[in-house]
């Protein structure tokens, strides 16, 4: 197949791009690096499956030849108000890239008669008021708060998708993403993870907001990707989920990182974030194993453990 990839410069578009290359397919990468980086994608020159352009999905796009799919995986994700590339502090470009750019994916898919499929996320849910949180709640969301840049674009993209799906009859996919990590994260991504595991690194105490009861779960870049696959290549059209259902406490969790690290510098806890930040996140993955027969494989050790050379790198301590 002949597949393009927006976000293909980023943590996840990048890994899309070397598993469909290492299938067999022939790629197309599009970002225009506002978030992504050039790094991620550098192994890739000369690779004559993959073609590359620099381009911003929320204006008109064109791709030469045919195309039998898209995964459209371009926007801002990261939601540390510090980042250059958050999307606090690109909120305007992050409703595009939402509404536009999704409009655009999906109209080239339409003309292509190609399948389509739209990155989303489980902050679709919001604060949830249901858990763990199952595909058919529709969430609690602020539409005026700072995180509903990112929060309402992404809902508004599936709601999109959705009317493309029921009006053109376009093949459409929905993928709703929790907590993925692994090598080329941006280390000033602002989550959990990486903040967490570059203080670790750095032997610094780990900053642990409120009383660090809040809970995620963590998904490791490999397990995700191989469920983004399956679903794309089934005839599932109503969003699913795909994350690690092993639900832990941010202090758990920082305790985990200390003990794989060997950080002695312990904890420090600070006041806690807005109150909008979710509190509880769990993805019920229920319609994944049925639908696709997929499930993580790699426990949380595993994959710190083949995250942190990435970290290493970037920190310049290896």
């Amino acid at each position: 197949m002949r597949i393009l990839i927006t976000g293909a410069a980023g943590f996840l578009g990048s890994h899309l791009c070397d598993r469909l290359l290492g299938e067999g397919h022939e790629v197309i990468g599009m970002d225009n690096f506002i978030t992504g980086s050039p790094d991620n994608i550098a192994h890739l020159a000369g690779n004559e499956k993959f073609t590359f352009y620099r381009r911003d999905v929320s204006n008109y796009i064109f791709v030469p030849g045919r195309v039998d799919a898209i995964l459209h995986f371009a926007s801002p994700a990261s939601p540390n108000p510090l980042s250059k590339s958050g999307y606090f502090n690109l909120p305007i470009q992050t409703m595009k890239a939402g509404a536009l750019g999704t409009h655009n994916c999906l109209g080239l898919a339409r003309a292509q008669n190609a399948k389509f499929m739209l990155a989303s996320t489980s902050e679709i849910y919001g604060d949830p008021e249901v858990h763990p949180q199952v595909e058919t709640y529709p969430g609690n969301v602020d539409p005026i708060g700072t995180r509903a840049v990112y929060d309402e674009a992404k809902r508004f993209a599936e709601s999109l998708t959705m009317a493309y799906h029921r009006f053109h009859n376009v093949d459409t996919r929905i993928v709703r993403i929790f907590n993925t990590y692994g090598p080329r994260m941006d280390l000033e991504d602002g989550r959990a993870l990486p903040n967490l595991l570059k203080q670790a690194l750095l032997r610094l105490p780990l900053t642990v907001y409120g009383d660090g009861s809040q809970t995620r779960s963590f998904c490791y870049v490999d397990d995700l990707i191989d469920g983004i696959i399956a679903l794309m290549f089934s005839d599932e059209h109503l969003p699913v989920n795909m994350g690690n259902p092993l639900e832990m406490t941010i202090l758990q969790f920082a305790e985990t990182i200390n003990r794989i690290t060997g950080n002695q510098a312990g904890l420090t806890f600070v006041d806690a974030r807005s109150a909008r930040d979710p509190q509880r996140r769990q993805p019920d993955i229920t319609r994944a194993r049925k639908i696709l027969n997929w499930e993580p494989r790699i426990d949380l050790d595993q994959g710190i453990h083949r995250t942190i050379p990435f970290f290493r790198k970037k920190l310049g301590l290896s």
